[in-house]
């Protein structure tokens, strides 16, 4: 790491900015949190004991934590190796406590931003050039123990040596997945993972199905979280997942797919009414005495939850891994298949069509959606799951329009997005148009690669053998659950 971090000051001790006080304490990182009193700075420290999932891995951890306030401890900030900036999602706000804590930064001091929507040349306006350097974005997903996803974002200011001391602190001391995003409306995760769940409420509506026959097909059996959509959603809460589609809705004009980002009536509903979720006990499901019962997404009543029963779920179970579970539900021709088709296609095509716009390659998507959302599949190796070839013509016989880069990879004899040979995965880059090898990491081991270098020393239905040099054996437990 070429500068080392030793010291952290939050700035802002809401649920967000005492988490990630939180896991910097996991990491043995002592950290200053600040909000605007006393009260509240020790407030947000008392709340990671009692928060669930549990913030910290055990209690003792908050001893690593220093609640202040800015009136009486500013000067602290002069302690910190880094400064992340956590406090609310107003352009106004995150300016005013820019402008408090630049007298006091440390002259080497990374600053940070953990938004999830404003714009980095945005929010640098307001700092001298040499503190421009040293700012970028540092986006968590929440709650940041339990969420892989660290997103970073640069500007043209931000100097190679803070980007990867940045990048190399949340993978190896934080133990983030780091995906590099661009400076645009949402960055990765949220612009595909919103997006996918507002094409599958737009869908569900459409399709007539329930809240829980959508979140049957949309969790474990497709390798996808156990709460799905919207039970997701719930827990997300429904005044937080309105606030994100409108900040995309509002800046993505050219957008293709823009009307999805608009707020469904049912949320509008919902969200008028006071239901939120989880935080109120009542969202798109209603927790009584008589049971969890689910909201008719046309009317907002609630009732029963019913029994849900499809032929495509039946096929996709009969199948042993998360490829075969999604190619089957894709392909089944009951009303199961449909709805995740339509879905599925459309999400797809709209991730396809984010390159390069978001992102210069299909690995930084994938893993975003696969850490962030909690996917087991990124969109293109699902894609690969369905055969992308097979899809294709499916989609243009419905008259979709698939992003010529992907028929251009296509034409050229190319058949998948990522491709393991001889121990080598490659995935197809975009921008040259051509295979490159995804570039390896000293501190692990890929049993796949080495598999297909032909070390695999035997194998039958339980384990499998495999030889990783050194002499040193692998065995590796097979199992179907």
């Amino acid at each position: 790491m070429s500068q080392n971090i030793e010291k952290v000051a939050v700035l802002g001790a809401g649920v967000m900015g005492a988490q990630i006080a939180g896991h910097l304490a996991n990491a043995g990182i002592p950290s200053l949190l600040f909000d605007i009193n006393q009260e509240l700075a020790e407030k947000g420290v008392e709340i990671l004991t009692k928060l669930k999932p549990a913030p910290l891995f055990k209690p003792k951890n908050a001893e690593l934590i220093t609640p202040c306030n800015y009136d009486e401890h500013i000067e602290k900030i002069g302690e910190a190796d880094w400064v992340l900036e956590a406090v609310a999602e107003r352009l106004d706000i995150k300016h005013s406590v820019y402008e408090n804590i630049t007298p006091h930064l440390k002259s080497s001091a990374i600053v940070t931003s953990n938004t999830s929507g404003i714009p980095l040349s945005d929010l640098i306006t307001v700092f001298p050039d040499d503190v421009k350097s040293r700012f970028m974005i540092t986006h968590f997903f929440n709650p940041p123990r339990y969420m892989h996803l660290l997103e970073l974002v640069r500007s043209e200011f931000t100097t190679d040596e803070i980007y990867s001391t940045m990048a190399e602190f949340g993978e190896t001391v934080m133990g983030k997945g780091i995906v590099h995003a661009k400076d645009t409306p949402n960055f990765i995760g949220n612009r595909i993972g919103v997006f996918n769940m507002g094409v599958t409420i737009y869908t569900a509506i459409q399709q007539k199905l329930t809240v829980e026959e959508v979140d049957k097909l949309t969790g474990t059996i497709v390798g996808r979280a156990k709460s799905a959509t919207f039970r997701t959603a719930d827990v997300v809460g429904l005044d937080t997942m309105a606030h994100v589609t409108n900040t995309t809705y509002e800046k993505v004009v050219d957008d293709e797919e823009r009307e999805m980002f608009k707020n469904p009536d049912i949320l509008n509903i919902l969200i008028e009414d006071g239901r939120l979720g989880q935080k109120t006990k009542a969202g798109f499901y209603k927790k009584t005495e008589e049971g969890i019962l689910s909201v008719d997404l046309k009317t907002g009543e609630y009732g029963p939850q019913k029994k849900v029963r499809f032929d495509g779920f039946r096929l996709a179970k009969d199948h042993t891994t998360t490829a075969g579970k999604i190619k089957a539900l894709a392909y089944s021709d009951d009303k199961a298949g449909k709805f995740f088709w339509e879905t599925l296609a459309r999400g797809l095509i709209y991730s396809a069509n984010r390159v390069p716009e978001i992102s210069d390659d299909i690995i930084n998507i994938d893993n975003a959606i696969k850490w962030g959302f909690a996917w087991e599949l990124g969109p293109f190796e699902g894609w690969d799951a369905i055969g992308v070839q097979e899809s294709v013509d499916r989609m243009q016989a419905e008259n979709r329009k698939v992003p010529q880069w992907v028929l251009d990879m296509l034409a050229s004899g190319r058949t998948s997005f990522y491709e393991t040979k001889d121990g080598v995965k490659t995935y197809w880059d975009v921008l040259s148009s051509a295979a490159k090898p995804i570039p390896g990491k000293n501190n692990e081991v890929n049993l796949n690669l080495q598999k297909s270098a032909g070390n695999l020393v035997k194998k039958n239905w339980s384990a499998s053998l495999i030889d990783l040099g050194d002499g040193i054996l692998n065995v590796e437990f097979h199992s179907i659950l």
